[in-house]
């Protein structure tokens, strides 16, 4: 009886073994087939290998959709691929794929548009759900490719900003017809210090990301439309000044604390008469609702930008600007002082977008004085 018992415990651990080796195998044929370096598919573990299988294969049925006439080869993304590019079809979720440039390695085009972008490419799907990142994410974010792609964006993401993102998720009636324009700001984890070296998941911080993009619908599935977004970070230090822009510094209300001189020969206005006067007088009134989302992101945010609004000109019209803005913090909390201080103040950049618009209109009661 115990020999019997043996022996079918040996069977049994060899047969359990054969399983084992034949899943082991089964995954590394799939790791193999994955777009990825070698050196990263060495280190993939097997939840890691289904869970990017996944999003490849979400993003195969994203850009081939239903109709596959004009595009007999596959497109594939990452490493050691051919980079086409496609326009949206009207009838469906179509992408026709153009030539590639002359000249020019398809991976070195892409590195290239990744480089002027200043930010990474991010493809999301309408549960949220991260399909696809483009390999620079880990400039930005201290975490890879491989180590975000499959992962909900809740799960990086600040609690307070969640119910902001599942309404630029939701998809409306409206938008069956045509692409629909995404622009928004969020919190999310980043492992890159201060210095900017990449430590671990533990002591992660919040980095502010302009989100902006298209949801990009198909009509037969919607299991494959998704948001196609361009995220790059708000640090205001890496904000380029030029003869067409100004600072400013203001109080919490926005009101004007502090302005640099530019702004006479860009709007007419001296510097020590905006003093203790709201962005808001020069703002025009159809605008005050792209200052108002930009406001309410830098008391929760501490980072925003405002999207183009139109500000008001001394002489008589307006020009459109952009404004990116960030809260100053006071004195950081010690155990002699340990509650936090108040924020110092808001500083912003203004960007002059465009020339004088109709100049002979006069919108606000400065605009009728003269000089």
């Amino acid at each position: 009886m115990t020999a019997d018992k043996e022996k079918r415990r040996a069977i049994s651990r060899e047969a359990a073994r054969r399983r084992r080796r034949v899943e082991s195998d089964v995954f590394g044929d799939l790791s193999r087939l994955l777009p990825l370096q070698p050196s990263v598919r060495a280190h993939l573990d097997k939840p890691s290998v289904i869970r990017l299988t996944l999003s490849y294969i979400r993003m195969q049925a994203l850009l081939k959709g239903e109709n596959t006439s004009k595009t007999n080869q596959p497109f594939k993304l990452g490493h050691g691929t051919r980079h086409r590019h496609g326009g949206e079809a009207r009838d469906g979720c179509r992408f026709e794929f153009g030539k590639e440039t002359e000249g020019l390695n398809p991976l070195d085009e892409t590195s290239m548009y990744l480089k002027i972008l200043e930010g990474f490419l991010m493809v999301l799907s309408t549960m949220g759900d991260m399909i696809f990142l483009s390999d620079n994410v880990s400039k930005y974010m201290g975490l890879s490719q491989t180590e975000l792609m499959g992962h909900n964006i809740f799960e990086y993401t600040h609690p307070c900003d969640h119910e902001e993102i599942r309404h630029n998720l939701r998809l409306t009636a409206g938008e069956l017809g045509c692409s629909q324009k995404r622009d928004f700001v969020l919190r999310i984890k980043s492992a890159l210090t201060h210095r900017g070296r990449v430590g671990n998941l533990k002591s992660t911080t919040w980095k502010v990301l302009h989100c902006q993009g298209r949801v990009k619908l198909c009509t037969a599935s919607s299991s494959v439309s998704c948001l196609l977004l361009t995220c790059r970070p708000l640090p205001l230090s890496h904000t380029l000044l030029s003869t067409h822009t100004f600072t400013s510094q203001h109080s919490m209300d926005m009101r004007f604390t502090y302005c640099d001189q530019r702004v006479t020969s860009l709007l007419g206005y001296r510097p020590e008469e905006l003093l203790g006067r709201s962005i808001y007088d020069l703002c025009h009134t159809l605008d005050t609702s792209c200052l108002n989302k930009n406001h309410l992101n830098l008391c929760l945010k501490s980072q925003s930008v405002s999207g183009q609004y139109r500000m008001l000109v001394r002489s008589g019209g307006y020009v459109w600007v952009e404004s990116h803005s960030a809260v100053i913090p006071g004195v950081q909390p010690s155990r002699s002082r340990p509650n936090p201080s108040q924020p110092l103040c808001i500083l912003s950049v203004t960007y002059i977008l465009s020339g004088v618009e109709e100049p002979s209109l006069q919108l606000s009661l400065d605009q009728t004085f003269q000089r």
